[in-house]
């Protein structure tokens, strides 16, 4: 019974992964190359201590209280200026022309942050936004994929000057540290999972990056947006402990209500939007990039104050070339098997027979996981649905 239902866990988690791609697929279909920015203003100024954006509705007022918003509008994240201090790796790299890297590491998830990203900070403007996000990846999955090792190889020659990160809706489950299994948010899990976003985290910083965390959006699911809302708390607290900008996207992804939406009024026109995919989880093209509008108005207002330090000298920001096209996939001519070596001749006793290879070993299986509660039991494989609806069934 065990073994069935790690199978079933793992497979669970794995297909969730897969789908949440196909939902990603579908929302940005192929306006990720488009210079434009998408449904945002192509440059959000930051005017004023409660930064408010011009003809978005400010979400603070001066004096700290939350702004009056009219009816039918809904409140606009914040676009804050930057009060950490700069780094002196983007100064430099301003002083010598050298284009802004923004880089957006995360889950599926974080591949829409990249993007709204992207459609917001201009390469006229000298920003060069990159993609490290990958699919079905995170912070309980380290025996699958180390994050930090991973990372700290891929910016070993490039390293980037602001690190966008969002991870979190593949870590619904628990997770492997020191031989033991330690289930969702209990506090064995949050110290281990503390402990590899601290490093991280300073690996990102080490190389001179500022750090912004972007926390999870509400669900449609009541239960599996229980545990996002407890996850986005445990964040909330560490980014704070660690001086890191944590960026809410959950009060901007509901209706004036507070509930779940798929659509959201358009704040110039009023009309309803498309915010959400089909699977209740990821935003589409225009929900990604109404939870981010902050996030780029309070990189601006970073990068602005280190083109101020680099001073009058410096060059204009660069005009970054767009991305090249992926190279067609070749699959290379199939390879002939090596003939088989020819049997010995029977009346040969002492004929040198070879040895059978020996069989490698297995690896040894991961420790049962168990996904979060709550997870759609629409995204599972047809054959495991009465499996994960079944009353009886372990979820923890």
């Amino acid at each position: 019974m065990k073994s069935a239902l790690f199978l079933f866990d793992r497979t669970a988690v794995l297909f969730l992964g897969v789908a949440a791609g196909a939902a990603i697929g579908y929302a940005f279909g192929v306006r990720q190359q488009v210079e434009v920015p998408v449904a945002a203003p192509s440059e959000l100024a930051v005017a004023g201590p409660e930064g408010a954006v011009p003809g978005v509705a400010p979400a603070t007022a001066p004096d700290g209280k939350p702004a009056p918003v009219a009816p039918g509008q809904l409140p606009q994240p914040p676009v804050v200026a930057e009060n950490r201090p700069i780094q002196p790796g983007i100064v430099n790299a301003i002083a010598a022309g050298r284009p802004v890297r923004v880089g957006v590491f995360g889950d599926s998830f974080g591949d829409g942050i990249w993007s709204a990203l992207y459609n917001q900070l201009s390469r006229k403007a000298g920003y060069q936004v990159i993609k490290y996000s990958q699919q079905a990846t995170g912070f309980t999955r380290y025996k699958t994929l180390n994050l930090e090792q991973h990372d700290r190889a891929r910016l070993a020659d490039a390293p980037v000057d602001v690190a966008v990160i969002s991870f979190g809706a593949n870590d619904m489950m628990g997770v492997a540290d020191g031989g033991h299994v330690y289930a969702l948010l209990t506090p064995n899990w949050k110290a281990a999972i503390a402990r590899r976003v601290t490093s991280y985290v300073a690996m990102l910083r080490s190389q001179g990056a500022i750090v912004y965390w972007v926390g999870l959006p509400k669900m449609r699911e009541a239960a599996y947006d229980a545990d996002v809302v407890r996850m986005n708390a445990f964040y909330r607290d560490l980014m704070g402990r660690l001086g890191v900008a944590f960026i809410e996207t959950a009060p901007y992804s509901v209706d004036a209500d507070g509930r779940y939406a798929a659509y959201l009024p358009d704040p110039a026109t009023g009309k309803p939007q498309l915010m959400r995919a089909n699977d209740g989880i990821h935003m589409s093209m225009n929900g990604y990039v109404r939870i981010t509008r902050g996030l780029a108005g309070r990189i601006r207002s970073y990068v602005d104050q280190a083109r101020g330090q680099a001073g009058d000298g410096a060059p204009p920001p660069p005009a970054v070339a767009p991305a090249p096209l992926p190279t067609p996939l070749v699959v290379p001519p199939p390879v002939k098997p090596a003939p088989a070596p020819k049997a010995p001749r029977m009346e040969d006793p002492l004929a040198d027979l070879p040895e059978p290879p020996k069989a490698a070993k297995a690896p040894p299986p991961e420790p049962a996981m168990a996904p979060a509660k709550g997870a759609p039991a629409d995204l599972l494989p047809p054959e495991m649905r009465d499996e994960a609806t079944r009353p009886d069934a372990d979820r923890r």
